[in-house]
C-alpha cells in the first residue's frame, strides 16, 4: 500500500509542478509571447515555426491553442494560420517529454532541494517571484519523476513474473495487440487529464524492462489522441473558432496515428537505432546489467519517437492546411442563430482555460464583444429617431409596429448588458482569487471599470430610447427639422467616440492616438452647451414648446453622459486618467 501511495503521490506531484511550472512561464513571458503569435504568424512555415517557439517557452500546447483561437476571433489570424500554428505546438510541447526521460535516466532528486532554496529565496524577493515559481514547478517535477523512478526500482517491475506475465500475453507482432495499447493510452490520458502523467507510467514500465518498446509506443501515440479528445470536449461550449482550431488539432494527432501504423515498426526501429537502442536484446542473451543499461534509454527513445511522430507528422500535412481548413469549416457550420437573440458569452468558456494568465485573455476579449454591441444598441437608437420623425412616408399602423418592435430590441439589450457585467465580473472575481501576476491584477481591476461603464452605456441607450418612445406615444408635437439636425449630429458625434473606443478595444494601446477621444468629448461637450442656449431661446421663443424642449435636451444631454462613459472606458484601458 505504501509504494501505491507513494506512486501516486508522485504522479500528483509531477502533475502540480507542470503546472506550476508553465503558469510562471505564461506569467514571466505571456504578453511578449501573444504580440510574437500575432506577428510571425505571416504564412503556414512561420506559423509552425512560432507555434513551436511559443508552446516550447510557456510548456502548454492548451496556451497555444487558446491564444492562437482569439487571435482568430479578433481577425488577426485567419483560420489557416491558426493550424499551422497548432501544428508547431504539437512540436514544441514534446519538450515536456524530453524533460521528463531526462529526469527518468538520472537520480536528480539531490539537485532539487537547492534549486527549492533559491526559488523561496526569489519568490520573497518578490521583484523576482515568477522565476522563483518556475524553479519550484520544475523542481516539483523533476522531484515527481525522481520519486516514480524510485518507486518502479522498488517495486523491481523488470523481475515481477506477474506483470511480465501480463505484458507476455500480448503477441508483440499481432495489429490488435498495438490498437489495443493504442485505445489503452488513449483511455488513460482521458480519464487522468494530464497526457505527462501517463507519458511518466509509460517511461517507468518500459525502462524497467516490463513493457515492451512496441506496447509503450503504442502507448505514447493513445496518448496523443487521449488529450486531443479532451480539448474537443472542453471546446464544446466554445465558439464555431474554437471548435475548428480544437477539431483540426484532433485532426493532425488522429492521421498521424493513421499512417504511422502503416510503417509502424520501421518506424520505431529507425527511432530507436538513433538513440542507439538494440531492439533485438533480451535478458538472457546479454546478461541481466546489459539487459537494464539497454531499457534505460527507452524513456529517451520514447521521447524522440514523440518529437519524430510529430515532426513527420507536420512536414506531411502542412503542405494540406487549406484542404483541413475546409474540411474542420464543412464539419463544424456556424450556429444560426439571431444576432440579437443570441446573449450567451462566447470566448469566456468552463473548463477551456487552464491558467488565470489565459482567462484574463479570454474575459478581454469578452469585454471587447461587450463594447461592440454596446456601439450596436446605440445604433438601433438612432434608427429609432429616425422611426419617430413622420417624414418617413410609412403608414402610421405600420410605422407603429416597427417601432415597438425596435424598442423592445433595446429593451432586451439593456437587460443583456446588465447580465453581461454580472457575468463578466464573477468570472473575473474567479480568476483574481489565483496566484496572479501584478500586471494582470491591474488588468482584472481595468476590466471592472471597464464593464462597469459599458453597462452605464446601455443605460443611456435606453435613457434615449424610453425618451423617444415618451414623445413618439405620447401627445406632444414633434421634433422640428432643426431640432432633427441638432440631435443627429450629435449623435454622429456621440457614435464617433463609439467607434474610437472599439479601435481601442480591438487593438493594441500603444497605437491608439488619446488626443482623438478627448478632441471629441469637448466638441460634445462644446456642442451639448451651445444646443442647451439655443433651446432656452428656441422655448422663449415659442418655436416648440418647453415639454418638446424637455424631452430634446434629455437626448443630448445623454449623448453628452453616454460620451463621458466612453472617456471612463478609455481611460480604465489605457491605465491613465485623461
Amino acid at each position: 500500500m505504501m509504494i501505491i501511495f507513494k506512486l501516486l503521490g508522485s504522479l500528483a506531484l509531477l502533475m502540480f509542478g507542470m503546472k506550476t511550472m508553465s503558469e510562471a512561464l505564461q506569467k514571466m513571458a505571456g504578453p511578449q509571447l501573444r504580440h510574437v503569435l500575432g506577428a510571425m504568424t505571416t504564412n503556414r512555415f512561420t506559423g509552425v515555426l512560432t507555434g513551436m517557439l511559443v508552446t516550447a517557452s510557456v510548456q502548454s500546447s492548451t496556451a497555444t491553442t487558446v491564444m492562437t483561437v482569439s487571435f482568430v476571433n479578433a481577425g488577426l489570424l485567419t483560420l489557416a494560420q491558426a493550424i499551422s500554428v497548432i501544428m508547431g505546438a504539437n512540436i514544441g510541447t514534446t519538450l515536456t517529454a524530453w524533460i521528463m526521460s531526462a529526469g527518468m535516466s538520472f537520480d536528480i532528486t539531490s539537485a532539487v532541494y537547492p534549486a527549492f532554496l533559491v526559488g523561496i529565496i526569489l519568490i520573497y524577493m518578490k521583484k523576482h517571484r515568477y522565476i522563483g515559481d518556475f524553479l519550484f514547478g520544475i523542481s516539483f517535477l523533476l522531484l515527481g519523476l525522481g520519486t516514480l523512478r524510485a518507486t518502479g526500482m522498488e517495486m523491481h517491475l523488470g523481475e515481477n513474473q506477474m506483470v511480465l506475465d501480463f505484458f507476455a500475453s500480448f503477441d508483440p507482432t499481432s495489429f490488435s495487440t498495438t490498437l489495443i495499447f493504442l485505445l489503452l493510452g488513449g483511455v488513460l490520458t482521458f480519464c487522468v487529464q494530464s497526457s505527462a502523467a501517463v507519458m511518466a507510467i509509460t517511461m517507468i514500465l518500459c525502462s524497467s524492462g516490463a513493457l515492451p518498446i512496441y506496447q509503450g509506443i503504442a502507448l505514447v501515440m493513445g496518448e496523443n489522441i487521449g488529450t486531443t479528445i479532451t480539448s474537443n470536449l472542453a471546446a464544446l461550449s466554445a465558439n464555431t473558432q474554437a471548435r475548428r482550431a480544437a477539431l483540426s488539432h484532433m485532426f493532425f494527432n488522429f492521421f498521424g496515428v493513421f499512417w504511422i501504423l502503416f510503417v509502424f515498426r520501421p518506424f520505431i526501429d529507425a527511432v530507436c537505432g538513433f538513440v542507439g537502442y538494440d531492439v533485438e536484446m533480451t535478458k538472457a542473451s546479454a546478461g541481466v546489467d546489459a539487459f537494464m543499461a539497454n531499457a534505460a534509454k527507452l524513456s529517451f527513445v520514447l521521447a524522440a519517437f514523440h518529437t519524430c511522430f510529430n515532426v513527420a507528422n507536420t512536414l506531411i500535412l502542412i503542405w494540406f492546411v487549406p484542404q483541413i481548413e475546409k474540411l474542420v469549416c464543412w464539419v463544424i457550420k456556424p450556429k444560426k442563430v439571431d444576432e440579437e437573440e443570441d446573449f450567451r458569452l462566447h470566448f469566456i468558456t468552463a473548463g477551456f482555460m487552464k491558467t488565470p494568465e489565459l482567462s484574463v485573455l479570454e474575459a478581454q476579449k469578452e469585454i471587447q464583444a461587450f463594447s461592440d454591441r454596446m456601439q450596436r444598441m446605440f445604433g438601433m437608437v438612432r434608427e429609432l429617431l429616425l422611426l419617430s420623425s413622420t417624414a418617413t412616408g410609412k403608414k402610421k399602423s405600420n410605422q407603429e409596429m416597427e417601432f415597438n418592435k425596435l424598442f423592445s430590441r433595446i429593451e432586451k439589450y439593456e437587460g443583456i448588458s446588465d447580465s453581461l457585467e454580472l457575468e463578466i465580473a464573477n468570472y473575473l472575481d474567479q480568476v483574481s482569487d489565483a496566484h496572479l501576476s501584478d500586471d494582470t491584477k491591474g488588468k482584472i481591476r481595468a476590466m471592472l471599470r471597464e464593464i462597469s461603464e459599458l453597462e452605464s452605456i446601455g443605460d443611456s441607450c435606453f435613457n434615449m430610447a424610453r425618451a423617444i418612445s415618451r414623445k413618439y406615444q405620447g401627445k406632444e408635437d414633434h421634433f422640428n427639422d432643426s431640432q432633427y439636425n441638432h440631435l443627429h449630429q450629435m449623435m454622429e458625434l456621440t457614435n464617433e467616440s463609439l467607434t474610437l473606443m472599439n479601435q481601442l478595444m480591438s487593438g493594441r494601446k500603444e497605437s491608439f492616438d488619446i488626443n482623438r477621444t478627448i478632441n471629441t468629448e469637448k466638441e460634445i461637450d462644446n456642442y451639448r452647451n451651445q444646443l442647451k442656449q439655443q433651446n432656452i431661446i428656441d422655448v422663449n421663443n415659442h418655436e416648440y414648446t418647453y415639454a418638446v424642449g424637455t424631452i430634446y435636451m434629455d437626448l443630448v444631454n445623454e449623448c453628452e453622459k453616454l460620451a463621458d462613459y466612453v472617456v471612463n472606458v478609455v481611460e480604465a484601458r489605457m491605465g491613465t486618467r485623461l
